[in-house]
């Protein structure tokens, strides 16, 4: 009885032991975030991530792309495009405040040892994502001419056809896209973000291959490339539920998290709402942009003709995308560093996260470089993606001036969003969610409203450099602030 009762307590014992290494072992997974080089980690964490957004950009790009050169859509197909994408941007903010939320607080509490708590919060934010793209798609269901005409449709019948055509196929994708997307930036931050990267660029390969075969082969037109959007969508959606009920790591994770858990959410909401607020004004803007580009656009001599009149709005659909793409690298390379900063924040090492700050800045502006010569030199290239040569001699000349002038001050954009994107994963929401308004709402749409009535239609090319010029003003201040704040390892 002895011997079998000093086995079972041996038994008893060595379970124990397993349980308590489990634990050690996943409380050090993500330690390296506070060991290695801060260069490295951004390389390790910004590739993936670049790649994974540039991919995500894709989706909307590539549609537009194989619509412009399909010579039954042309402009109009592309002018519709551009008319549904803000409201595909609607649905992104609520993603990014669930998603980048969730991201940076999963961080945080990695960075403080409690992987429990990690998981709660990824609980809740699956459930929160699902339950929120639903919401979302029955509202743009219910008023989907509204919100078409809301944003421009109606520069004139066939742009409006096209769009509530593209716009009704969208919309049953956007839970999956949702629910896809903002579990992205947690599989990231449970340190896999080659996950992301290739569940991604499955997804936007499927919408590639299919694009195609809808939109030329089957004559589909704008159902065609919604339905291949959607596709892939779904596709990256089921990926993202396979790694977060099977395969996560260091984050504690089982079906008991899934509750809403609104203790926590409270605190990981605020954390995305920068993220929100940025893309939010960023609707805002885009829709000014569109009505100025209608109300201005029918007092020009040639964009007041009617063969004429969606030419504006298809080529500021092309200059947004082009700025989307390399805003998409911006966005990759500052979000990679929000585990690593959540991290260093929870485990009080302000030198790391200072560093880092300085990294970043640096890269961005060279990533603001680089593009700033593309659009001065190549734009009549970027243009011939897009269908150009298909269009009149207006289309090809409006499209290099709107480049030209629409971004010439891209390398304060990229700075400006680096650091906004930076101070978020710090755990500073409010500074950040503050300077996105600036710049979007009150700088953004204010100019856009105001400059077209001393200059027209030039007034809302030139909005953009004149945003992101005073921006940067505001801008300097902040990071002159936060390089100050983190020499005092206790403000941190």
């Amino acid at each position: 009885m002895r011997m079998r009762k000093s086995g079972q307590n041996g038994h008893t014992h060595f379970f124990v032991a397993r349980r308590i290494l489990r634990k050690v072992k996943t409380l050090d997974a993500n330690i390296f975030l506070e060991r290695e080089p801060v260069g490295k980690l951004m390389l390790r964490y910004s590739i993936p991530l670049i790649v994974s957004l540039l991919v995500a950009a894709l989706y909307n790009i590539v549609d537009q792309i194989f619509i412009a050169n399909a010579d039954y859509l042309g402009s109009n197909g592309n002018a519709a495009n551009n008319v549904v994408f803000p409201l595909t941007v609607i649905a992104l903010a609520f993603t990014l405040l669930i998603g980048d939320g969730v991201c940076a607080f999963v961080s945080m509490s990695l960075g403080a040892r409690n992987p429990k708590q990690a998981g709660d919060s990824v609980g809740s934010a699956a459930l929160l994502s699902a339950t929120v793209g639903i919401m979302i798609a029955c509202v743009y269901w219910a008023f989907r001419e509204e919100l078409v005409t809301l944003f421009g449709g109606r520069v004139n019948d066939e742009t409006f056809r096209l769009a509530v055509e593209y716009f009704s196929w969208i919309i049953p994708g956007i839970p999956f896209c949702v629910f896809g997307q903002a579990m992205n930036p947690v599989i990231s931050a449970d340190g896999s973000p080659n996950y992301v990267m290739f569940s991604t660029l499955m997804g936007a390969g499927i919408n590639i291959i299919l694009d195609p075969v809808f939109i030329f082969g089957f004559h589909w037109g704008m159902t065609g490339a919604a339905v291949a959007t959607i596709t892939g969508q779904i596709f990256t959606a089921f990926m993202s539920l396979h790694y977060i009920s099977r395969r996560m790591k260091a984050v504690e994770f089982s079906r008991a998290n899934l509750h809403f858990h609104p203790s926590i959410m409270k605190r990981y909401l605020p954390l995305g709402m920068c993220s929100f607020l940025s893309q939010i004004a960023l609707v805002i803007s885009v829709a000014s942009v569109n009505m100025m580009i209608r109300k201005y656009g029918v007092l020009d001599t040639i964009f007041s003709q009617p063969e004429y009149s969606q030419i504006p709005m298809a080529v500021i659909g092309i200059v947004m995308k082009f700025f989307q793409i390399v805003i998409s690298v911006v966005v990759g390379l500052s979000a990679s560093c929000t585990p690593i900063v959540g991290y260093n924040v929870g485990a009080e090492r302000p030198d790391r996260v200072k560093s880092l700050f300085t990294l970043l800045l640096e890269c961005e502006a060279v990533i603001g470089a680089v593009a700033f010569v593309v659009v001065e030199i190549f734009p009549a290239n970027i243009a011939s993606l897009f269908g150009a040569s298909g269009e009149s001699v207006y289309y090809a000349s409006f499209t290099v001036k709107c480049f030209r002038t629409y971004l010439c001050l891209i390398i304060l954009a990229c700075v400006n969003k680096a650091a906004f994107i930076f101070i978020q994963a710090m755990g500073r929401p409010y500074i950040s969610a503050g300077l996105s308004i600036v710049r979007e709402v009150i700088f953004g749409a204010g100019l856009t409203v105001i400059m077209p009535m001393f200059m027209g239609l030039d007034g809302v090319l030139w909005s953009m450099p004149a945003s992101d010029a005073l921006t940067f003003v505001v801008s300097v201040f902040v990071i002159v602030m936060i390089y100050r704040q983190l020499s005092t390892p206790a403000k941190v």
